[in-house]
């Protein structure tokens, strides 16, 4: 299979047949085009292009399409259809997807969509996930699922399997629930397929299931899939009830989301924001943490400035102040990035302490290293040993300081229930600057003797 690609040839084409209406070459040309590929093209389109195509296009395909589409995109699109038309786009959608696009409606045409899809049942699974918080199992996951009683035999089994396997687009796991609907485990299609048509479920299915509660984060559900290697999870209410699943293709969005805000966090920006959103969107995204460069600035420009007469003896270590500061910053940035990186897969192991005394220990070891070429080269260039020892012996002191600072603080974030990826942008940065330069030049002041 080719992949696809868009092309500036092809997007003229696309627009020149919607602009003669030429709608039948339209559905023969993206007939065979995948939705994914169909968003990206609509992307492309100004707003009634766009309407035009989803308007043109079965609903089959368009639904999907939907979903794939960004935001500002969908919701410009969305109001351009009447009630009705978003009606038959949310009927050929699953659950979770279709409660996502209706949670974006404005509040005054969420009921009358509702009203206008013709699968009771299905507008009922959608109102009741619109209950759930949208950060949480509940809020992530679909009511399409097969599930089956244990007091069942196995002919009784396939039967309401077929039934329902209809509504559902892939079936991951066969969920065994009590007359209450109670998770009692799961079933293997093997087992069903090798067993008499006689036996009792009860007799047949695997109890153990891993499962998660409608409240839980959507993090850690990422985690408990990512580490049993699971393609669909189910979840539970308080009560142990089954109410639904959440597949691996939700979860994929989860740690994508996440990555991304974890990068714009680590970048010193401190809102979800695209390239493509307002001037003052990103300003007030991005000043806060500019800010604190600029506190941090004026705040190692007053130290410098309390040690004016030993720089103006020793012009020297001036020179050498962007070095350690950024090297103070650099090392920082790195051990907060592998402790961050550590709490987001949960694999941190040990105390606070015991990871300190090792973050302390590297830390020495690169100093001492990066401590020695810098004292030959600054003894070589100055021919004044003891300032070359100066400079060194702050070097390597500002990197043990850095490395630790680096570490405690997104431990103590993590703590705090604060999101330890704050820690490896400007904030770990600005800090180790003023610390690695007031160390500097203390440092240089007790070696020197001034």
């Amino acid at each position: 299979m080719i992949p696809f690609k868009l092309t500036d040839d092809l997007l003229k084409e696309i627009e020149q047949l919607i602009e003669d209406q030429k709608n039948s070459k339209l559905e023969t040309l993206l007939g065979e085009v995948h939705y994914a590929d169909v968003a990206e093209i609509i992307d492309e389109l100004n707003e009634d292009q766009a309407t035009y195509l989803i308007k043109l296009l079965d609903s089959d395909k368009t639904s999907d399409v939907l979903t794939e589409l960004d935001e500002d995109v969908r919701e410009a699109i969305l109001n351009n259809l009447s009630a009705k038309e978003i009606a038959e786009e949310l009927e050929e959608l699953d659950t979770d997807d279709a409660a996502d696009i209706i949670a974006e409606l404005p509040e005054g045409i969420v009921q009358e969509v509702i009203s206008e899809i013709e699968d009771r049942e299905h507008a009922k699974d959608i109102v009741d996930l619109l209950r759930y918080d949208e950060n949480s199992a509940g809020g992530l996951m679909a009511k399409e699922l097969v599930k089956v009683r244990e007091n069942w035999n196995v002919l009784t089994c396939v039967k309401e399997m077929r039934a329902q396997a209809e509504n559902v687009t892939r079936v991951h796991s066969i969920y065994v629930v009590d007359d209450d609907d109670r998770l009692k485990g799961r079933l293997s299609l093997k087992d069903l397929l090798t067993t008499s048509t006689k036996s009792d479920i009860s007799d047949v299915y695997i109890p153990k299931v891993d499962s998660v509660n409608v409240n839980e984060d959507p993090e850690e559900v990422a985690k408990i899939m990512s580490k049993y290697d699971l393609e669909a999870i189910p979840v539970v209410d308080e009560m142990g009830r089954l109410v639904g699943r959440i597949t691996i293709d939700d979860i994929v969005d989860v740690i994508k989301e996440e990555a991304e805000k974890d990068y714009q966090l680590a970048a010193g920006i401190s809102q979800d924001v695209e390239a493509d959103d307002s001037i003052w969107d990103l300003t007030r995204a991005r000043l806060p943490w500019l800010f604190l460069g600029l506190v941090g600035g004026v705040g190692a420009a007053a130290i410098m400035g309390g040690f004016e007469d030993m720089i103006s003896n020793h012009a020297i270590l001036f020179f050498f102040t962007p070095l350690i500061a950024a090297m103070a910053g650099n090392v920082g940035v790195q051990s907060s990035a592998i402790i961050v990186q550590g709490l987001a897969n949960d694999d941190l192991k040990g105390s606070i302490s015991n990871r300190l005394i090792k973050e302390m220990l590297l830390a020495s070891l690169n100093g001492v290293i990066l401590g020695a070429v810098l004292l030959l080269f600054t003894w070589a260039y100055n021919g004044h040993f003891l300032t070359a020892l100066a400079i060194s012996i702050s070097l390597v002191v500002v990197i043990i300081v850095a490395g630790l600072i680096g570490t405690f603080i997104p431990l103590f974030l993590d703590k705090r229930g604060i999101d330890p990826a704050i820690a490896t942008g400007p904030f770990i940065t600005t800090s180790n600057d003023i610390f690695g330069i007031l160390i500097y030049f203390w440092i240089a002041k007790v070696v020197l003797g001034i």
